[in-house]
């Protein structure tokens, strides 16, 4: 059972991450069956944005209304963390008018602190460090394309960012395979292979060849060589990343029935060929619509008052 908060996967445990998982199949299902959900009913979600966002923001507040309640969007501009109010004033005004908090931010340390002086549950829709949200909407995802998780060859094709350092984990711990491939200046942190412990090196691994990682791969996953705040790095990124594009060649490579994913948004034919994305082997809609399923249940498992009822329910 996930604790008082959802900040990230280094936090959980596999059997977290198998509950949540089984919540959002439920949900989905029940969902897609025209069931009304009201466990939420008269809560509210604080939704603070210093990142912009389509996904985290459409997806957190369909998802909110879909349980019942109502989200609140707040952007920086009304808020001013650390500027205008210091993140422990914020945290504890905020708990005194709502439910639960979301935040997109840039430092993972504001995440933290609303947690630490807030009162109520507080979701990290991402950090620099950390993207748990995504982590559990991927895996939800792979679930539903694949017979198990377990033993899955996942390869990430991009840098050490927080969307890789949060998929390694999550794979981590429910026991698939993650390759980073990536230059090596673009490499998990030495803090980054000492989290992963013993599993460094065998379950978690990082190759400098493209071609070599991808080889049997069951999933190749792709971000943007540059993300928001990077944009100063641009050319030099490009020029590093060059050869790591998931296109018609390198697919060639993977296993049989492999699948290709993308947090989005993507620039295509920069980290991804239009004509890969675009594929049959594509599904990246999939893995964004799981967001929204995701994040539900991460929303009915830390703000509802029947958490047992609906655990006990979705692993039946």
């Amino acid at each position: 059972m996930l604790g008082d908060h959802f900040l990230s996967l280094t936090d959980c445990t596999g059997d977290d991450i198998m509950d949540l998982l089984a919540v959002a199949r439920y949900l989905k299902k029940r969902s897609r069956s025209g069931v009304i959900e009201h466990a939420l009913a008269g809560k509210t979600l604080a939704m603070v944005f210093e990142k912009p966002s389509l996904r985290t923001r459409v997806s957190f507040e369909v998802g909110m209304t879909g349980l019942g309640g109502r989200a609140m969007y707040i952007s920086k501009d009304e808020v001013g963390l650390g500027t205008r109010e210091p993140v422990q004033d914020v945290a504890r005004v905020l708990s005194r008018y709502v439910d639960g908090i979301m935040i997109r931010t840039f430092a993972h340390q504001t995440v933290v602190d609303l947690a630490r002086f807030g009162s109520v549950p507080v979701i990290n829709g991402l950090s620099d460090e950390s993207h748990p949200c995504q982590a559990i909407a991927d895996l939800l995802t792979m679930q539903e394309h694949f017979p198990s998780l377990a033993g899955l060859r996942i390869v990430f094709i991009g840098d050490a960012n927080n969307v890789s350092r949060s998929l390694a984990r999550a794979c981590q711990l429910v026991g698939a395979n993650f390759v980073l491939a990536c230059p090596e200046n673009y490499a998990f942190s030495e803090a980054d292979i000492a989290e992963f412990g013993d599993d460094w090196g065998s379950v978690v691994q990082q190759i400098h060849d493209p071609l070599a990682a991808v080889t049997g791969a069951d999933v190749l996953y792709s971000d943007v060589w540059t993300s928001m705040g990077q944009e100063a790095e641009r050319e030099e990124r490009l020029n590093a990343f060059s050869g790591y594009q998931i296109n018609a060649s390198l697919m060639t490579h993977a296993a049989t029935g492999a699948k290709i994913m993308h947090c989005l948004p993507a620039h295509r034919d920069e980290e991804i060929t239009d004509e890969a994305f675009e594929s049959e082997a594509s599904i990246v809609f999939d893995q964004a619509e799981n967001r929204m399923h995701a994040q539900r249940a991460v929303l009915r498992l830390l703000m509802a008052d029947d958490r047992e009822d609906v655990l006990t329910a979705a692993v039946q």
